[in-house]
This record gives C-alpha cells, sequence and structure tokens, in this order.
C-alpha cells in the first residue's frame, strides 16, 4: 500500500515562497500519476498541480501557472510543490496524492486512489 506524507507548509506573507514536499514509501512508482490539490476554509477541494513520475509531464491549474512548480525526485520517491509569490487566495491545506497507471495527469479528486493528510499553507496580506 502506498503511504504518502506531505511536508513544508507554514505561514507566509503575501509574496513570499513556500515549497511542500510529498513523500512516498510502500513502492517504486513508474506509471503513476501524482498531484497537489487543496482545500480552502468552506471550499471544495480544487487541483493544483500534477505530474507524470516517468516523464515528468506536468499540469498547472490557470490559477497557479507561473507561480507554482511541481517536480519529483525519482531516487527519493518525492514530489515537490515550489510556490512562489503566494496570494492570501493560495490559503489552505494542501494534499499530495497518487495514482496507478496513467498515462496523463487527472485533475478530479476522485481519479486519485491515494492521499496524504495535508499540510496547512497560510498566506497573510
Amino acid at each position: 500500500q502506498v503511504q504518502l506524507v506531505e511536508s513544508g507548509g507554514g505561514s507566509v506573507q503575501t509574496g513570499g515562497s513556500l515549497r511542500l514536499s510529498c513523500a512516498a514509501s510502500g513502492r517504486t512508482f513508474s506509471n503513476d500519476a501524482m498531484g497537489w490539490f487543496r482545500q480552502g476554509q468552506g471550499k471544495e477541494r480544487e487541483f493544483v498541480a500534477g505530474i507524470m513520475w516517468s516523464d515528468g509531464w506536468t499540469n498547472y491549474a490557470d490559477s497557479v501557472k507561473g507561480r507554482f512548480t511541481i517536480s519529483r525526485d525519482k531516487a527519493k520517491n518525492t514530489a515537490y510543490l515550489q510556490m512562489n509569490s503566494l496570494k492570501p487566495e493560495d490559503t489552505a491545506v494542501y494534499y499530495c496524492a497518487a495514482d496507478r497507471l496513467r498515462s496523463y495527469v487527472p485533475t478530479t479528486q476522485a481519479s486519485y486512489e491515494y492521499w496524504g493528510q495535508g499540510t496547512q499553507v497560510t498566506v497573510s496580506s
């Protein structure tokens, strides 16, 4: 069974940066997709960014494109989300998710089988 653990959340002022990590264990990834979702207070969970483990193909939500960068380290089974130019609207609990046997990055919550516990990101103005 795959386990995902997020880290790197915290509080930052508008315009600041944070780097989130998602450490995966249980098996070595191959044809998998790994994504980041977020859920703000009183809001629905939404797709942020995703990456194919094999070839590194990425997909981003329009709201974060140009500010966030997703990457992965195959040797460490770890994915990262570099968040720059943070805005108050980015405040949310950020979740790491993974799914098997994909050839593209799904953008819906129901498409992912494995989920981490989440890490809080707070951006103040």
